[in-house]
């Protein structure tokens, strides 16, 4: 059984929250953001909420989180350039046994992933920022980028007991 909700989430968020839960095993949200700061935090706790209900990650919810804020982060200031005329798109589903998979889209000039600098090197260590993408990689199991780093695709798979 496949079950819709859909609606307006806030002001910061724009189009519609779609959400689709397909029986009790699957969730599907796509969600459009203003790339303003203070929707990033907003955003993270509406999907986080429903990714906890999902139990898809049981045991992983701060990693997926971490992940989330970092992409969401990176897409409002360097992929958007804070400009609140342009939106993010984020795709989340939430699968029981195979875990969530995310998708953080913007629609800046993109970046090249390779060209970003190792946080770890000794220069970068003591750095204000530029640890984001390893951030990411860190918390989930996959994260690779598509158009021109525009679009981030992450993956975090359920915790096998």
């Amino acid at each position: 059984m496949t079950r819709t909700r859909t609606g307006t989430v806030a002001p910061n968020f724009r189009g519609r929250f779609d959400c689709r839960f397909r029986g009790s095993s699957s969730l599907e949200i796509k969600i459009w953001m203003k790339s303003r700061i203070d929707s990033i935090s907003l955003l993270v706790d509406l999907l986080m909420k429903l990714i906890e209900e999902s139990r898809c990650i049981a045991g992983n919810e701060s990693d997926v989180e971490l992940a989330l804020r970092e992409a969401l982060n990176n897409a409002v200031v360097h992929g958007n350039r804070m400009d609140a005329h342009k939106v993010i798109q984020v795709r989340c589903r939430c699968e029981l046994g195979k875990g969530v998979s995310l998708i953080v889209s913007d629609q800046g000039q993109g970046f090249d992933p390779n060209a970003v600098p190792d946080p770890l090197a000794i220069e970068n260590l003591m750095a204000g920022h530029g640890r984001g993408i390893y951030l990411m990689k860190t918390a989930m199991d996959e994260v690779s980028f598509e158009r021109g780093g525009t679009k981030v695709h992450m993956q975090k798979s359920p915790t096998r007991t």
